[in-house]
């Protein structure tokens, strides 16, 4: 059996530059996938069967059961779980300040990516969450939950255009400076599409300290 540690899955905010991606406390025991195409019945009299057409495919959908638990770790101290874990997911149903236009007022919650490894990438907006409280401390403290998440999909990972290295490269790489607030997993995400991928990118600047980049640093990106 091997040693490695499960990759664990987790959830990116797309619209958030630099976004640390919200860690989920347990993976996921099993994932529902949804796909749906329209299809239309053409209007022919005098047939059994009318020809069909295509209208048109919908978005995927996918929906998943999230534990998030305190009480294991904090007994009858333990943190709201709410505070700790299931707020920060809350949240992207939330229109933040940022996003609201100036005018109009108008806005609309963040753009996000459910990430498990390097197999499962679905960038999504999240439709429904339902929040269930199983566990409280004495006080009332809710201390264990369940999310039932529900994310559909906005681009089709097929259709994704594969990025174009720059000239100048050894083999093709390009140079990026860092901006205020970037992190490897956001350049990964920028880069190839993938947050998950930040480790070449590490790797091929020498980074020991991979959580802290320096605004105006330059950072080689290997070719995807």
């Amino acid at each position: 059996m091997s040693g490695d540690n499960p990759a664990r899955a987790q959830i990116v905010n797309l619209d958030q530059r630099g976004a640390t991606p919200i860690p989920c406390f347990f993976n996921p025991k099993e994932l529902s996938l949804t796909k749906s195409n329209t299809w239309k019945q053409a209007d022919k009299k005098g047939s059994s069967i009318p020809p069909t057409e295509f209208g048109g495919g919908q978005p995927a959908t996918m929906t998943m059961e999230l534990l998030f638990d305190t009480y294991a770790q904090g007994g009858k101290d333990a943190a709201d779980v709410r505070a700790a874990f299931t707020d920060a997911i809350w949240n992207l149903m939330m229109v933040p300040p940022t996003k609201k236009d100036k005018k109009n007022k108008m806005g609309r919650p963040p753009r996000v990516q459910f990430q498990w490894g390097k197999i499962l990438s679905f960038e999504a907006v999240i439709t429904s969450i339902t929040q269930k409280f199983t566990l409280f401390n004495s006080d009332g403290t809710p201390v264990r939950a369940t999310l039932n998440v529900t994310f559909q999909q906005i681009v089709d990972a097929t259709e994704r255009p594969r990025q174009n290295p720059t000239s100048g490269g050894v083999g093709g790489e390009r140079v990026r400076t860092v901006q205020d607030g970037d992190t490897l997993a956001w350049i990964a995400y920028e880069e190839y599409g993938d947050p998950t991928r930040w480790r070449p990118i590490a790797d091929a600047n020498r980074l020991t300290r991979v959580r802290h980049l320096t605004p105006g640093l330059q950072l080689e990106i290997p070719n995807g």
